[in-house]
């Protein structure tokens, strides 16, 4: 048996001439999603259609869910057009329905204007059958127990009772691409689905600062890795080693300015990567205001250390925001597992939060930043990650 699954789309309407290439993009991470399932896709009237096996079908609806640009999926059942056998579907789906389902609304939407009833009509028609079918049912427009949902396309109906809704957004790459600054924290993941949802293709970055810290934040950088590869296919994970520089910054700069110091040579390290890589923007998980490193000041300072475009998708949003979009996502559980990153290893006691300019450059004339971007560069380590 076949199920089919419509499934809708919403900011990709508006795009006028650029619409084909969003759908376009859309069509292909659909096919993405469901590739393994045996699950066709289609566009059918402002709509894509998924028909793929039955005994998949919550495997098909869980993988279109994350499919970015979807607004939101059905199952439907499917009759010719016909009155007669738009009702007995009808009749058929009322029937799978719990009868403590009392009260109904019917909403037609007809993409084939040519069809010979009106949706008022529809409506009116399909409602008094139901009433005469169904002595326990009654109609109520406003508050409804179920909705009955009628899509006259053009060359079948469908009906529907359910919406499962998706991740909205625009289809990831059709808005380029970008280099994640991927921590083992709450924030970055959060903030590489955001990026993903405006359309950006992304990759990660990890700095470590293995031996002083274990292999395990790395593992823990692949499984977050992993977990935003569920919303965009396989995904490449760079890592880099920053342990000499830190220690340099530890033995060569005033310690309240470290941390600033680091993350203007974090954005350094990344402008190199995104440039060999072709990517046009860094991505990061910070939010205003909510660590030392993350004022205004701060983010200024660090910002001058790179040409590259930053973007800061939760710079407005507070933690309980951040930590509950996390979960929702599914990245929560795996953030909060205890193994430092390299940021906290070398935490300042009283860190700088109000840096100035001109002092962080005197400050990092004592580097040799160029040798030291080199030599990280270097060892820089690149995986492919799969979806889960």
């Amino acid at each position: 048996m076949t199920v089919k699954i419509l499934i809708r789309y919403g900011e990709i309407a508006l795009k006028g001439k650029n619409r084909n290439m969003f759908e376009a993009a859309l069509r292909r991470n659909l096919i993405r999603a469901v590739h393994g399932t045996g699950t066709a896709i289609t566009r059918i009237h402002g709509r894509f259609l998924a028909e793929g096996p039955a005994d998949k079908q919550q495997e098909i609806i869980s993988r279109l869910r994350k499919v970015f640009g979807v607004v939101s999926i059905s199952p439907a059942a499917t009759a010719a057009l016909g009155m007669e056998e738009i009702q007995s579907a009808a009749s058929q789906l009322v029937q799978t329905l719990p009868r403590s389902l009392a009260t109904f609304k019917v909403e037609a939407r007809r993409a084939k204007k040519t069809f010979p009833l009106t949706s008022p009509e529809i409506n009116s028609q399909i409602g008094a059958f139901l009433l005469s079918s169904y002595p326990h049912l009654s109609v109520d427009v406003h508050q409804p127990d179920f909705r009955l949902e009628i899509e006259i396309g053009h060359r079948e109906a469908f009906l529907y009772t359910g919406r499962y809704a998706g991740p909205g957004g625009l289809p990831v790459g059709v808005t380029g691409k970008a280099l994640l600054l991927l921590s083992g924290g709450i924030d970055s993941p959060v903030a590489g689905w955001m990026a993903m949802k405006r359309g950006l293709s992304i990759e990660g970055l990890h700095f470590h600062s293995f031996p002083f810290t274990g292999r395990r934040s790395q593992e823990k950088a692949r499984d977050l890795c992993q977990k935003l590869a569920t919303y965009s296919g396989k995904m490449t994970l760079h890592m880099i080693n920053v342990a000499a520089i830190q220690q340099h910054i530890k033995e060569s700069c005033p310690e309240p300015m470290g941390i600033i110091i680091l993350r203007r040579m974090m954005v350094r390290l990344a402008e190199a990567v995104a440039a060999n890589r072709r990517l046009q923007a860094i991505v990061t998980g910070e939010s205003l205001g909510q660590v030392a490193s993350q004022t205004l000041e701060s983010l200024e300072v660090i910002n001058a250390a790179t040409n590259i475009l930053i973007l800061r998708p939760l710079l407005a949003m507070d933690k309980h925001e951040i930590v509950s979009l996390a979960e929702e996502i599914g990245s929560y559980n795996i953030s909060i597992q205890p193994f430092e990153d390299c940021c906290t290893l070398f935490l300042p006691r009283h860190p700088l939060t109000r840096p100035r300019l001109k002092a962080i450059e005197k400050a990092e004339t004592a580097l040799d930043i160029p040798r030291l971007i080199k030599d990280a560069i270097s060892g820089l380590e690149s995986v492919r990650v799969p979806s889960l």
